[in-house]
C-alpha cells in the first residue's frame, strides 16, 4: 500500500472533487501547480467546462489536464455531428476512459499522467458523475470521489464523517469548500484558492471562484 502511494497519489499533487447530490452535482479543485516540492503556479484552474453540459476535473500531469478536455469537446463535436445526436455523460466517459488507456500505453518517453473527474447533464435532466482513473479505469460515482489527487485522504475523510445522500448542491457547495480547505491544511500540492461548479439537471453554475492569498505581517 505504502509503495503504490509513493508511486500514485504522491505524483498527482492537486485536490479535485465531485459530489452527488439530490438535485445535481458539485465538483470543485484548489488551484496549486507544483513541481515536486516546488510550488509553480499558484493560480491554476483545474476544474472547467468541457461543453454546455459537461465539466471536468484533472489531477496529475498539467499540460494533460488541459490538452485532454479540448481533444474531449473536439471528439464529442464531431460524434455529435456524425450521429445528429449529443452524445450521453457515459458516452463521453467512454471516450475519455479510451484517451486515458490509450495515452499511458502507447510507446512514449513522457506517457499522458493525469485523472479525471467527469460530471455532466444527459438530454433527459439526469445527472451523472464518473471518475476516470489515469491507466483507463472508470466508475460511476454514487456518492463522492477524490480520484488519486494527493489531497484525496484528507477529503475522503472529511466527506466520510460529513456526507448524507439527501443534500442538496447548496450544501454540497458548502462540503466541498470545506473539504478542499481540509486538504489545504494538511497536503503540501494543495492550496492557494478553489474553483466550484454546480451542475443541473439542465444547467452549469460556476458558483465559487476564489483566489487566497497569503501575506507577511
Amino acid at each position: 500500500m505504502e509503495e503504490d502511494i509513493k508511486k500514485n497519489i504522491l505524483k498527482t499533487g492537486t485536490s479535485i472533487l465531485g459530489i452527488v447530490c439530490n438535485d445535481g452535482l458539485v465538483l470543485a479543485a484548489d488551484r496549486r501547480a507544483t513541481a515536486g516540492n516546488i510550488v509553480m503556479n499558484k493560480n491554476e484552474i483545474k476544474v472547467f467546462k468541457v461543453n454546455d453540459y459537461l465539466v471536468i476535473a484533472g489531477c496529475g500531469i498539467a499540460a494533460d489536464i488541459k490538452r485532454v478536455p479540448r481533444i474531449l469537446a473536439a471528439e464529442l463535436r464531431l460524434k455529435e455531428l456524425r450521429t445528429k445526436k449529443r452524445p450521453s455523460v457515459k458516452e463521453a466517459t467512454s471516450l475519455l476512459t479510451n484517451m486515458n488507456y490509450s495515452g499511458i500505453r502507447q510507446p512514449s518517453m513522457i506517457p499522458q499522467q493525469a485523472g479525471f473527474l467527469l460530471a455532466g447533464y444527459n438530454e433527459d435532466g439526469t445527472t451523472e458523475l464518473y471518475s476516470i482513473e489515469p491507466a483507463g479505469g472508470s466508475t460511476k460515482v454514487e456518492d463522492y470521489d477524490a480520484n488519486f489527487g494527493s489531497g484525496m485522504p484528507f477529503m475522503l475523510g472529511l466527506l466520510e464523517r460529513q456526507y448524507k445522500k439527501d443534500i442538496n448542491t447548496k450544501q454540497g457547495v458548502e462540503l466541498a469548500i470545506e473539504a478542499i480547505k481540509a486538504s489545504t491544511q494538511r497536503d503540501n500540492a494543495s492550496g492557494n484558492g478553489m474553483d466550484i461548479f454546480i451542475i443541473a439537471k439542465d444547467s452549469i453554475t460556476k458558483v465559487v471562484e476564489k483566489q487566497l492569498i497569503s501575506e507577511l505581517k
